[in-house]
């Protein structure tokens, strides 16, 4: 078996520019390719897809970073070679899991939890021509779904997984809202509560993402921007409650979706983008609403969200395909701009898959 001695990666500096505020330098670079151990495979990276925590990263304000460490903790592919001798894994295309620690426990991780990309743990990341991986940590990718549209889904499938299905128990006919839409977890949130048969609605500042989650099966949406933004969701509904809010924002969003959240109702917020608060009143006590906080969840999870994505057939929203990490600057440039409508994924080239070794 031959695999490649290099890979290219893009690589976390420090900026070269020294100012405030603060933005690291991501810079493409050569790297030797570790020698497989027992138990590692080797995955021909096919597509890599960002995050926001890309962009906090490079701004110094995620913690945990490392200087020197590569970017990005979706990434899909074929594995090309492994530790073990008659691996079944051997040219399956696969997923990364995008984070460790936390494994099966329903309520929280078991151990010390990290996420791929940028950091000490794991030291690795899905922005690179080819990663060496612990063979337990990637997942068959579906069937229906191409590399660039399944590096779309883990770590935003995993968040919007834990904050619908598991969290707000999201099911058949209950009414849904979603906040933030045209973000890659608002989005896959939607779908996964549309394929579970629930009525969702969206909020954005944007109404051309509003009308493209509608043509995706949103029941409707409002502008957030606008201060009565709730009486008009409550138009929307026609006299139904929520069952659940599904909120990357915080802030008041308890305050301003009470009223039309049923007795019992759930907020369940995985981010904070519009306040650090979320204020609990009486009110909200007195009505027995629960606010849940909600991060990515377990590799048991992922394993559940992944099935369900291929029973549906659920093809997560890719906003752009940038054609190869020379290109990665123009997608940092776009997420911080936010004005994509899904994932953005940088369709991975290999300079060289002619250099070979034995293994």
């Amino acid at each position: 078996m031959s695999i490649p001695k290099f890979t290219r990666a893009l690589i976390l500096k420090e900026s070269s520019i020294q100012k405030k505020p603060v933005y690291n330098d991501a810079v493409l670079e050569k790297k030797p390719i570790p020698t497989l151990k027992p138990g590692q495979v080797l995955v021909k990276i096919g597509a890599a897809a960002y995050n926001h925590r890309d962009v906090w990263i490079r701004k110094a304000q995620y913690p945990g970073i490392v200087i020197g460490s590569i970017f990005g903790s979706d990434g899909a592919g074929v594995v090309i070679a492994s530790g073990n001798s008659s691996d079944q894994l051997m040219n399956q295309r696969v997923f990364l899991t995008p984070m460790r620690g936390w494994e099966k426990d329903p309520i929280a991780p078991e151990s010390r939890f990290g996420i791929v990309g940028g950091g000490a743990l794991p030291p690795i990341g899905t922005f690179s021509e080819y990663v060496v991986v612990e063979r337990d940590q990637v997942i068959p990718s579906p069937s229906h779904l191409n590399d660039v549209q399944i590096a779309a889904w883990p770590l935003g499938g995993l968040t919007a997984w834990r904050a619908t299905i598991v969290n707000a128990q999201v099911d058949a006919g209950q009414h849904v809202l979603i906040t933030g839409i045209g973000g890659g977890v608002a989005l896959l949130a939607m779908q996964i509560c549309i394929a579970k048969g629930a009525l969702v609605y969206v909020t954005s500042s944007s109404q051309e993402k509003i009308d493209k989650a509608i043509t995706l099966g949103a029941k409707g949406g409002t502008n957030y921007k606008q201060k009565d933004w709730p009486v008009h969701m409550g138009r929307l509904l026609n006299g139904s409650s929520l069952d659940s809010v599904i909120d990357s924002g915080g802030g008041d969003i308890l305050g301003q979706t009470s009223k039309y959240l049923k007795q019992g109702g759930k907020v369940v917020c995985y981010g904070m983008t519009a306040g650090s608060k979320v204020t609990l009143t009486m009110r909200e006590v007195m009505r027995n609403q629960q606010l849940i906080g909600s991060t990515m969840g377990s590799h048991k999870d992922l394993i559940e969200a992944t099935n369900f994505l291929a029973e549906h057939r659920i093809v997560p929203v890719v906003s752009h395909v940038l054609d190869g990490l020379e290109a990665a600057e123009e997608g940092f440039e776009l997420m911080k701009r936010g004005d994509q409508f899904g994932k953005i994924v940088i369709k991975v080239k290999h300079s060289d898959d002619t250099i070979q070794s034995k293994l």
